[in-house]
């Protein structure tokens, strides 16, 4: 068949336009992809030249330790440029705590370095991250020099921090809110609204404490989930405010007196409890600042930024070929499957525990653990590859914020476990949490499905039924089993009985304070503690005889970008800053992993403002 087409002046006038139109938005795509090639180009220049340019630090100053500045990670990386800090000038460094704590120690021998002034109203890390910065500026005053503080706004991370000062100054003028009023925990959860919306979650799980699921599951905390959660905000806070209290000269009992009757709310509150020396104003900060330092005018007070020291003093990475090295393997997030270069993810885990294993040059291993578990089987890989790693040199274990349930399963083994006091630790337990959308599908969305099974119960993991009692049975039996693996491990690694692991397990949280009394931990101390203790393991006799590797090896700038483009799911989420923030995180985490798995992870995470 021959089809001829008839064309008109309005039909060629519309084709003129539909034409322009097209070459306008192909114009418009060059136009950002080059844009965004000069963009990319941009930010990975200029990281080159900040990674291959020392920061010029003038002959002698103050070290500014401003909160506001700075957050503690666990491990320090090539930072990629914030595309508006390139302009703005603005941005806030991300420090890695173990080279925070490096330059803290190398300030307290710097000459040039008068004494350290802590400053800034933000928290610049959580409860772990805070309690090893403290005992570095507490090791800092120590050695001789002043540790002095200024807050304009008191609240529970900055006031812990600055509790260590010789002297603590505050803002004179009315206007601030106090927000040192101890800690709080939030417990979500999304029954009712699941109802709603058709969901069904099935929970299988040992271990009563094992409160993972029920975010899904119930409407109200049951009592061994509320409990658990008692003891541990108390414990945390336990921990912090006692050296806050005995600081300031005061017992525990007297300082949670005023924040109890809420007694600390003007300036003048906290000179007279004793938690401040002296209420300043600018200027007279200034000059007090400048008598401490022995120089006449603010000119000469020359502040020193703490993340320009830490960069400038850092130690340059020494030749693979160095011999006697320390190795310090961050397991640091959520355990995942996979290979991703984020988080825990098991596959490439392994390959970085083989490649320790086979460097002869690293003679001890530091696990740094900061995870609230994750995936089971990723867990079982990653402690497999540890055994042989432990069967051929020593491995020590460091506790961060976290090491629970899978993150307590990988490290459970090692020859030391160090711990913080406000370590959330433990969770040995296990679940499944499964959802199934038939009332979704049939009252909301009005969809009918109708499954088509080879056999009995091919389609029980359809997501579109709920689990009948011999396949729940089938599930639980599972679960039943790897609860029995975990206990067992504990048990043998740390000279228990299963009864007795079993007693303190059940999915409990525990922190690090209260753990080390039950087994799970062996002592309370730092990472600087863990790799002291590693290098006298090795027959190291000073920081000169050994170098710090640290593992995984940070993304380059380039591998970020192409990480920033290729993970949206790591854009910042609508619910940040709000109560429901870590609703959000909670979601993304399901979303992430297939459905029809077993857990060993942490329900939760705990933050300090």
């Amino acid at each position: 068949m021959i089809t001829f087409a008839f064309w008109n002046n309005n039909t060629v006038n519309k084709m003129k336009d539909f034409v322009k139109m097209v070459l306008a938005v192909l114009c418009g795509f060059f136009i950002l992809w080059i844009l965004g090639f000069i963009l990319m180009i941009g930010m990975i220049g200029s990281a080159a030249l900040s990674g291959g340019s020392k920061t010029v630090l003038p002959r002698e100053g103050v070290l500014d330790i401003n909160y506001d500045d700075f957050v503690l990670a666990e491990q320090s990386g090539e930072q990629m440029p914030d595309v508006m800090s390139l302009y703005s000038g603005s941005g806030t460094a991300t420090v890695g705590l173990w080279d925070a704590i490096q330059a803290i120690r190398t300030a307290a021998g710097d000459p040039g370095i008068k004494y350290i002034l802590l400053r800034g109203d933000s928290t610049p890390g959580s409860t772990a991250d805070l309690e090893e910065f403290r005992a570095a500026l507490s090791a800092f005053r120590e050695s001789g020099k002043p540790v002095v503080a200024y807050m304009e706004n008191a609240g529970n991370g900055n006031y812990y921090l600055n509790s260590v000062a010789d002297k603590i100054y505050m803002m004179s003028d009315h206007g601030g809110m106090s927000r040192l009023i101890g800690m709080s925990g939030q417990l979500m959860f999304l029954k009712d609204l699941m109802d709603k919306l058709g969901v069904n979650y099935q929970l299988i799980r040992h271990g009563k404490y094992k409160s993972a699921g029920e975010m899904y599951t119930k409407n109200a905390p049951s009592e061994e989930n509320l409990e658990q959660n008692r003891v541990m905000v108390q414990s945390i806070w336990k921990n912090f405010s006692t050296v806050m209290a005995e600081s300031r000269g005061l017992t525990p009992e007297a300082f949670n007196e005023l924040i109890d009757g809420l007694k600390l709310n003007f300036p003048e509150d906290f000179r007279d409890a004793g938690l401040v020396d002296s209420l300043v104003t600018h200027e007279a900060l200034v000059q007090r600042l400048c008598d401490l330092a022995v120089v006449e005018k603010k000119e000469d007070l020359h502040l020193v930024s703490f993340s320009d020291y830490v960069s400038a003093k850092k130690t340059p990475s020494k030749p693979s070929s160095v011999k006697n090295a320390v190795a310090i393997l961050y397991a640091d997030g959520e355990i995942k499957d996979g290979d991703e270069a984020s988080d825990i993810a098991g596959d490439r885990f392994v390959r970085i525990i083989d490649k320790i294993r086979k460097d002869e040059n690293v003679k001890v291993v530091v696990l740094r653990v900061n995870s609230p578990g994750g995936s089971v089987v990723a867990s079982s890989k990653i402690k497999a590859a540890l055994d042989l790693l432990k069967a051929e040199k020593p491995v020590v274990a460091s506790y961060g914020n976290y090491a629970a349930s899978g993150g307590y399963w990988i490290s459970n083994g090692c020859e030391r476990i160090f711990s913080d006091a406000t370590t959330l630790t433990g969770s040995i337990g296990v679940f499944g949490l499964i959802p199934e959308f038939s009332k979704t599908a049939k009252n909301v969305a009005h969809v009918n499905m109708v499954s088509v099974p080879s056999n009995r119960h091919s389609d029980m993991f359809s997501l579109m039924r709920p689990f009948d009692s011999e396949e729940l049975a089938y599930l639980q039996a599972n679960i039943e089993d790897t609860y029995s693996t975990f206990v067992n491990m504990v048990a043998e690694s740390r000279g228990m009985t299963p009864e007795a692991v079993d007693e303190i397990a059940q999915g409990r949280v525990w922190a690090g304070s209260d753990a080390i009394g039950i087994g799970l931990v062996d002592q309370i101390g730092t990472l600087q503690d863990a790799v002291n203790y590693a290098a006298d393991l090795a027959g190291y006799v000073s920081d000169t005889d050994y170098t710090v590797k640290a593992y995984p090896q940070p993304l380059t700038p380039m591998e970020q970008f192409y990480e920033m483009i290729g993970q949206s799911k790591r854009d910042k989420s609508i619910l940040a800053g709000t109560p429901f923030e870590a609703l959000g995180k909670t979601l993304q985490s399901l979303n992430a992993n297939d459905p029809v798995q077993i857990y060993a992870a942490l329900p939760y995470t705990i933050e300090i403002r």
